[in-house]
């Protein structure tokens, strides 16, 4: 039986504790930490909904300068709450005497933070080919009209009449090619920062998968258990309901005896009396 298939485990929710259960009762740190660390990876799974929305809009006409901001700002946010999160799981993963219970905690924000981790893996590699793409764009586009540019200048150096009247738009086409390619140095920036993230991300992937690899075995033990505990527990329950009736049937029977004997005894005394 695997972990990811029993649905008794499945069913619990990441920080799996009990107020009455000893094992956390004594190590309320390890509760607090587990559970901050859960509340911060949900946090994440809402920006990571957001930034999919935002990164639709990339290539669009719905795509703005306040678009492309969010987007980096999401995406840096997002990928530094991943680093803090799994230098904490390390944490987690060291922790000395845990329990069964504590391990299963441990074992399920590992594998949660795995799967978040992935799907924001996948957006931020949507982000860079959508740059890479909308820079190349720009780029094309700057040539295109720096060529035009070019033949512009040689007509006006034959209509040197005409200098003062086309001075200027050409400036007006300076700046416009000033921006674009401001905006160029900015894309390009954006998408080292990108790349950037995307190498750190990896590496701290292969520390958490390597980890999930580790607890596996472990975690298919007390997958095991648990399951073995929960039949037990409603074998037990069975039997006590079994053995509840028969007892109500033994109480019957005797009420019913001593019904008997008590009619009997009253039925001997009159005729002694009687008699």
């Amino acid at each position: 039986m695997s972990f990811q298939d029993n649905p008794a485990l499945e069913s619990q929710p990441t920080t799996w504790r009990r107020s009455d259960d000893p094992e956390y009762a004594d190590d309320p740190e390890f509760r607090d930490y587990t559970t901050d660390l859960s509340d911060k990876l949900f946090s994440l799974t809402a920006n990571i909904s957001r930034l999919s929305n935002q990164i639709a809009l990339l290539g669009t006409k719905r795509e703005t300068d306040r678009v492309r901001e969010r987007v980096q700002d999401l995406l840096s946010e997002t990928g530094d709450g991943f680093k803090e999160i799994g230098e904490g799981l390390k944490k987690v993963q060291a922790w000395h005497d845990l329990s069964a219970s504590q391990k299963y905690t441990q074992g399920k924000l590992n594998q949660e933070f795995k799967a978040s981790l992935t799907e924001f893996q996948g957006l931020q590699r949507q982000a860079l080919e959508k740059q890479r793409a909308s820079t190349t764009a720009a780029k094309a586009a700057l040539d295109q009209g720096g060529e035009e540019a070019g033949g512009a200048t040689t007509d006006e150096g034959q209509r040197t009449q005409q200098q003062l009247q086309e001075q200027a738009p050409r400036l007006a086409n300076q700046d416009e090619v000033d921006f674009q390619e401001s905006l160029i140095v900015e894309r390009e920036s954006e998408i080292r920062n990108i790349e950037q993230s995307v190498g750190e991300l990896n590496e701290l992937f292969r520390d958490v998968a390597h980890m999930v690899h580790e607890q596996g075995q472990s975690l298919d033990v007390i997958s095991d258990n648990v399951t073995q505990t929960r039949d037990d527990t409603q074998n037990a329950d069975q039997q006590l309901r079994t053995a509840s009736r028969h007892q109500r049937s033994a109480r019957g029977k005797a009420c019913c005896l001593l019904v008997i004997l008590v009619v009997v005894l009253t039925v001997i005394i009159l005729a002694a009396v009687l008699g």
